[in-house]
């Protein structure tokens, strides 16, 4: 019954019930996985799940690692999710609620887990960078950058 659901809430873009989260595998910071179906949250970019940053102190860490945490322990509070369609790559984009509606995707970014993918959550964006929460406590390179440089790294590295 859950996964005859669960396929009407992908078809349909409807909510998702209670107890959502434990169909869900976290991939990563930004990305969930439903029975080999990639979900990306829409509106966020988390660092990847290798990416390293630095902290107040110039130590380096595994942030990529501390976001998939962050959102492994934020899903356990989901209430439902709300499709979006499909990224550039595939992926359905999905925003996730917990119990009391705020996204999970703002919740990321607002801990200073992720920053805002477009204007979704500028503000919390701006919020956790004047707090120093998370990423935002030292220094780190956005996703989208790390993305490409690994990107030119494995193309230089094929020359």
């Amino acid at each position: 019954m859950q996964k005859f659901l669960f396929v009407l809430v992908m078809l349909f873009g409807c909510c998702l019930g209670q107890n959502a989260d434990a169909k869900f595998v976290v991939v990563d910071g930004d990305s969930l996985e439903y029975g080999g179906e990639r979900i990306r949250l829409q509106g966020i970019d988390a660092p990847e799940f290798m990416q390293k940053c630095y902290d107040a102190n110039g130590w380096k860490y595994r942030c990529g690692f501390e976001a998939t945490k962050h959102l492994k322990k934020l899903m356990q509070n989901v209430s439902s999710c709300r499709r979006f369609g499909k990224d550039r790559y595939g992926r359905t984009l999905m925003k996730c609620y917990d119990a009391n509606g705020i996204s999970i995707g703002e919740k990321m970014v607002r801990d200073g887990f992720a920053v805002s993918y477009g204007d979704d959550y500028q503000k919390a964006e701006d919020e956790a960078k004047a707090y120093k929460k998370g990423i935002w406590k030292g220094k780190f390179m956005r996703p989208e950058l790390y993305r490409a440089l690994q990107k030119e790294r494995k193309t230089v590295n094929k020359k």
